[in-house]
């Protein structure tokens, strides 16, 4: 082997293939050159001059570009416009040119923050609550007063185990696990609690407070929780064969539609069936029964995530003995219930006040038996709201895709037919009107299919410019001031309480109303500010620090004008909004914004009538006290005042007779009674005091007639209906329900 140096020089037989190759490719920019240093490569013994022809030339000028390839690989640059990268490369850009799609429920699991499933904690309290208020929209449904029992469950780690066929395993290597600590980290430790006990053994002796030893939190994240939710309900029930579907499909189901609704995404049960699935992957059970039916819808599934479609593992029916209507959903959950314990419980309170019409009983088993927890939430009342009614969209809150939806669905055929009936507040004469506005192209007799694109367009610029009559207000339901006035009393227990409903509003063309009630004093109160909030019927129990309710109670009420003291007084501030669409804010839907006008307007409305009503009883309250306080000053002074009279007129009794007579005859008579003793210091008492109650009865005789009542009432009653069936007519009043019985 030798080894020939590469170079530019000339070949007798003719140019080298280094020349030649330089002499083919086209010439370089100078600020493209790089130069090269010389390299060396082996050849066999036998040299020789290779004969070039313009074949040898192509294939060196190729060998040539193969070679200085390497050093722009090398800095990362490209090799050449339009040639292909590696296979690994075009694999890839091929793989990232793929149309891809998911299915809602895959959506929904990869983004469960949107739902309300951020961590365990809240997917515990998300669950609890999307069961329970499924459970009241099917009791309501069918005007049933509801009847829910919801049981939480802890299971523990080897019960989950043992339930899923797991054999549970020693640690094997410590080291290997998150929470394990060193030696040196637990002598760290040790060290810092033994001088937090010197410390506070110091304060002890000096007589200052002392602290309590701050809990030891572990360095891992812990073992994961896990629970069982079971709700049952006495409702509508579910279809058979509808079950699957119902609880297995991703945006499915019977609440879609413009009116009054619970829920926030149409999720309800599937989105706790989606968390079960990803968190313990076990199936959720149903148990079903409709009225009148012999037998009980039994099924337990999951989901296929990925297609969005219901996995039954078995669907059966069972026979219903007992007669027993409604649903019962059970599904185990990864959850914390130390984390949400309170917000649960808050939950179940502010429910209570907004139904008190309904009965819910709570129960909390624990894995040791001294922390299970029972709560009983007791019916209090027997009028229930009104079911909110489905209804037509409003001409200005409409969009050009919605025109179209509403097209393709109608059953109208031409478009006078269509204005009037598939939008409120459009009449016969305004519909023509409108049509004539549309210009020429349009009739009231021209089929409403045949619209094309730019008609639509001018139909849609019409309805944001046209005035309407605002909707009624009639397809919603809202709570009553009867039923919440009550739900506070039941739940507070405060001194005073006033509410206040608005008359139907409108923003961006859906009706809302806005009702509120204040109450001061009350058990487990805090002082200050307790603000409460409900949307269409639900509690709201995060973000509330910019929801329109708190920033306008906190901001925009003076209530010192009120007599009210926002630092000291126990305030309750109740409000709730009921709305075909209620405006949410954020991904989580948990707050109202505070940049609706409207909405903003009426919130500070209702509070200010609500406070208008509790100022006349603070003021009525204080006068009456100002009487309490005059009549025991009075009763103090009155043994003093009797003593001094009496010594006076004793005094005066004791003088000689006068010649010429000083006194009235009845004067005399005293007097003489006062020497014979008829009268003592003990008589001007009686009479005092006597007189005091007089003043006392007529000033509070003063004060009923002008209130209206002659006694507050002194303890709460609650009349339960009577047995049986009945028809009977209610006439309903802001403070009562009185029912007729036919």
């Amino acid at each position: 082997m030798c080894l020939v140096r590469q170079s530019a020089s000339k070949s007798p037989q003719g140019p080298s293939p280094v020349g030649l190759a330089q002499t083919l490719r086209p010439r370089l920019a100078l600020s493209n050159f790089v130069p090269k240093p010389q390299t060396l490569a082996p050849c066999p013994i036998r040299s020789h001059h290779l004969a070039m022809d313009s074949s040898g030339a192509e294939a060196a000028a190729g060998a040539t570009e193969t070679k200085k390839k390497p050093p722009a690989a090398a800095k990362g640059k490209a090799v050449g416009k339009g040639k292909p990268a590696g296979p690994k490369a075009s694999a890839s850009a091929k793989e990232s040119s793929l149309l891809k799609q998911k299915s809602p429920a895959e959506f929904f699991a990869e983004n469960k923050n949107i739902a309300g499933f951020d961590n365990p904690g809240k997917s515990l309290y998300t669950t609890m609550r999307e069961l329970v208020e499924n459970a009241l929209d099917s009791a309501e449904s069918i005007s049933e007063l509801p009847d829910i029992e919801i049981t939480i469950e802890e299971i523990t780690k080897s019960k989950f185990n043992t339930m899923i066929g797991l054999v549970d395993r020693e640690r094997v290597d410590e080291a290997l696990y998150d929470d394990f600590e060193s030696e040196k980290a637990r002598e760290k430790r040790l060290a810092k609690e033994a001088r937090f006990q010197e410390t506070q053994a110091k304060n002890a002796a000096l007589g200052k407070k002392v602290k309590e030893a701050p809990a030891v939190r572990g360095k891992g994240r812990g073992e994961a929780a896990f629970f069982k939710v079971t709700c049952k309900d006495n409702g509508r029930g579910m279809p058979h064969d509808d079950i699957p579907n119902m609880l297995g499909r991703v945006l499915s189901g019977t609440k879609y539609g413009l009116r009054q609704t619970r829920g926030k995404f149409g999720l309800g049960a599937k989105m706790a069936l989606i968390w079960s699935k990803m968190s313990t992957g076990l199936p959720i059970e149903i148990k079903s029964s409709m009225k009148g039916q012999h037998y009980v819808s039994f099924c337990r599934l999951d989901i296929d995530i990925h297609k969005n479609v219901p996995h039954v593992h078995l669907h059966e029916k069972r026979e219903n003995k007992t007669h027993w209507h409604g649903a019962e959903i059970q599904v185990i959950i990864e959850g914390n219930w130390t984390t949400h314990r309170s917000k649960i419980l808050h939950y179940m309170r502010q429910m209570a006040v907004i139904t008190p019409y309904a009965q819910f009983l709570f129960r909390f088993l624990a894995d040791a038996a001294d922390k299970n927890l029972t709560i009983k939430f007791a019916r209090r009342t027997d009028v229930m709201p009104p079911v909110p009614l489905q209804t037509k969209h409003h001409p200005s809150a409409v969009d050009l895709l919605l025109i179209k939806r509403l097209i393709a669905e109608t059953t109208k055929q031409n478009l006078l037919q269509f204005l009037q009936h598939e939008f409120v507040n459009i009449s016969k004469s305004h519909a023509e009107r409108l049509i004539g506005e549309m210009g020429p192209d349009f009739s009231p007799k021209m089929t409403v299919k045949s619209l094309t694109s730019q008609q639509l367009v001018r139909i849609h610029q019409l309805f944001r410019q046209a005035k309407f009559d605002d909707p009624s207000g009639n397809c919603l339901s809202p709570a009553g001031e009867y039923n919440l006035r009550l739900g506070i009393i039941k739940e507070l227990h405060p001194d005073m309480v006033a509410t206040h409903a608005s008359s139907p509003q409108v923003f961006e063309g859906h009706p809302f109303i806005v009702e509120a009630g204040i109450s001061i004093g009350g058990k487990d109160v805090k002082q200050g500010l307790n603000i409460f909030r409900f949307a269409n019927r639900i509690p709201l129990l995060f973000e509330q620090g910019a929801d329109v309710i708190t920033r306008t109670a906190v901001k925009r009420i003076n209530w010192s004008s009120y007599k009210i003291n926002q630092q000291q007084d126990k305030i309750g501030v109740f409000v709730s909004i009921v709305s075909t669409k209620i405006p949410f804010k954020g991904t989580g839907k948990e707050y109202i914004g505070d940049d609706i006008t409207e909405i903003s307007s009426a919130v500070k409305s209702a509070l200010k009538q609500c406070c208008l009503q509790l100022k006349s009883k603070i003021v009525k309250k204080l006068q009456a006290r100002e009487r309490q306080d005059r009549k025991r000053n009075l009763n103090r002074y009155i043994p003093d005042v009797a003593r001094a009279i009496m010594e006076t007129l004793v005094e005066i009794a004791d003088e000689s007779p006068p010649k010429r007579p000083r006194y009235d005859k009845e004067d005399e008579e005293l007097l003489e009674k006062i020497n014979s003793q008829e009268v003592t210091e003990i008589t001007f008492k009686d009479c005092l005091t006597q007189h005091v109650e007089q003043v006392d009865y007529e000033m509070a005789l003063d004060y009923a007639m002008q209130s209206g009542v002659s006694e507050e009432p002194r303890e709460a009653i609650f009349l339960n209906s009577l047995e049986g069936s009945y028809k009977s007519v209610d006439f309903r009043s802001p403070v009562f329900v009185f029912r007729f019985i036919l």
